[in-house]
């Protein structure tokens, strides 16, 4: 989703960039850069924040690209995310559920330096990747409805070449940058989520809800002192699905249009940490069912989705496969 921001917006997620490397914004003066240990915390803390959307299964953020809007004075920011997951139950009979997510994160904010006429660049960039595992176990309400408690893991890594960055900056204006060169950490996560979902199969279409709470908490381990930091993930989420036969058999099967609805209202530290506190995404698409023959794959969806929120919107296209 490549998202068009207000001027607030790009203020906010530039603020962010300065707390999450360490660079307050007073940094640059005559008497050189110093950092104290609230900012040191900051980074840190910054950075498990933007970890944290990629660790909880989401439409709206599974695919997520963010740009500025340009370079300026002020220095611009890109941040981009996806996210690939998935989770099942076990069957009827031994109702375990299993989900998981792999994502990756991109964050390459960069600042502009001052000292009088001068102007100066300074490019950073933040690189991660995480994964998250859940299982639980599904209590049966109705024929349709089920509650599902999850137990949710989750381990990430944060790796930048800030030690670039350091050494560019320190020969560009004699500035002692040091503290940039520890810029990567290790994290996990520890948390759960509830959820209920709602199943309704008949022989003309089929609907699916799910309604789901997540909590999960990070913080950094076996990392030094200065980047040492803890992060909430909470976000609660709504997602419907309605799927019905086009009229056209293909495979031997009817080939059927998804219509698709999701929001999600993002809280704890995620919440307005980019810009926007929800995100809502309406999604159209095509399904193609291949279970008449023996392969591994049953369905396949490709669904075109709408995403808006608080000066935010784009496009976005998924494709997922059933087993």
């Amino acid at each position: 989703m490549t998202a068009a921001m207000s001027t607030a917006m790009r203020l906010g997620i530039w603020l962010l960039a300065m707390a999450a490397c360490g660079l307050p914004v007073s940094a640059w003066s005559q008497q050189g850069l110093r950092l104290n240990r609230d900012d040191l915390q900051k980074r840190a803390n910054g950075v498990l924040a933007l970890m944290s959307f990629s660790i909880v299964p989401d439409i709206t953020t599974s695919s997520l690209s963010i740009n500025s809007g340009g370079e300026s004075t002020s220095g611009s920011n890109e941040f981009f995310m996806t996210q690939l997951g998935g989770g099942d139950t076990f069957s009827d009979s031994f109702p375990v559920y299993l989900e998981g997510v792999l994502a990756a994160s991109r964050y390459d904010p960069t600042f502009v330096a001052t000292e009088g006429a001068e102007v100066r660049r300074i490019p950073t960039k933040w690189n991660s990747i995480s994964a998250t595992g859940g299982i639980g176990w599904d209590f049966k309400l109705t024929d349709e409805l089920k509650l599902r408690p999850i137990f949710n893991f989750s381990l990430g890594k944060v790796v930048s070449d800030l030690g670039v960055a350091s050494r560019y900056a320190g020969r560009q204006t004699g500035k002692d940058f040091e503290f940039l060169d520890r810029g990567s950490l290790n994290a996990y996560g520890l948390g759960g989520s509830v959820m209920l979902d709602y199943e309704l199969s008949r022989p003309g279409y089929e609907v699916d809800v799910e309604l789901r709470y997540s909590d999960i908490r990070l913080k950094s381990f076996n990392s030094s002192a200065a980047v040492r930091g803890r992060a909430t993930a909470q976000s609660a989420n709504l997602w419907a699905r309605y799927r019905a036969p086009t009229g056209i058999v293909l495979l031997q099967r009817p080939l059927r249009y998804v219509l698709e609805l999701t929001h999600s209202e993002f809280l704890g530290d995620q919440r307005g940490i980019l810009g926007f506190d929800r995100l809502t995404s309406i999604g159209i698409g095509l399904e193609l069912d291949s279970s008449a023959y023996n392969m591994i794959i049953t369905r396949t969806r490709l669904v075109g989705r709408y995403v808006f929120g608080n000066n935010i919107s784009g496009f976005s296209v998924g494709l997922a496969v059933s087993f």
